[in-house]
């Protein structure tokens, strides 16, 4: 099987995700796509996010009849700080020998990744699948491959889609009562009204 892991703190989840979630699966031919909200981000340790049983029911509710979607909550579960090396050595050991990972990121994270914690040990046990970010340069493999050795194996590089939604965009438009209709699914909308999420 081919997996996809799309990792992030989802506050909140939004249409972007689940059309790079969607571009992703049919360009690779993925199985599934599994969402895995963040724990504890240590690279957004000094950021204020919203309560982890939140985030996931706003994934949850995203993903509901999507067939090959599904939620992992295993960065919830898993105490300290959330590294996607151990969610991909965690992944790796639930997976058959013949099954593949595909982590799912975006170009301003690609960037970052020699800061990441273990990031050669996390090239070697998955392909990484960057995609564009509206306002992000595209990489500098270049220097990315001499910061982190043997990185360009492991690259598959998309063009497409790019996503102008974020979520500190639908953030501030609900705590300035703009609406975010059409930037999250239905359901997300009426579970952020309905708990008070995000106002100021």
């Amino acid at each position: 099987m081919n997996i996809g892991v799309l990792g992030g703190t989802f506050d909140p989840i939004h249409m972007g995700h689940l059309i790079i979630a969607e571009e992703t699966r049919a360009r690779l031919n993925l199985t599934e796509t599994l969402f895995v909200p963040a724990g504890q981000p240590w690279l957004k340790a000094n950021n204020l996010i919203s309560p982890a049983e939140h985030r996931v029911q706003m994934v949850r509710l995203a993903i509901a009849g999507e067939p090959y979607f599904k939620l992992s909550t295993m960065e919830i579960e898993r105490a300290g700080p959330s590294y996607t090396v151990d969610t991909i050595a965690e992944l790796r050991g639930q997976l058959g020998a013949g099954d593949k990972l595909f982590f799912i990121l975006g170009w301003d994270n690609l960037i970052q990744l020699p800061q990441w914690h273990e990031p050669s040990r996390l090239v070697g046990m998955c392909r990484l699948v960057p995609v564009p970010r509206v306002g992000h340069p595209s990489p500098d493999l270049d220097s990315l491959e001499a910061a982190v050795p043997g990185l360009s194996q492991s690259l598959i590089m998309l063009d497409t889609p790019q996503i102008e939604i974020s979520s500190s965009e639908i953030r501030d438009r609900v705590a300035r009562g703009l609406s975010i209709h059409h930037l999250v699914p239905q359901p997300v909308e009426r579970y952020i009204k309905q708990n008070g999420l995000y106002i100021a």
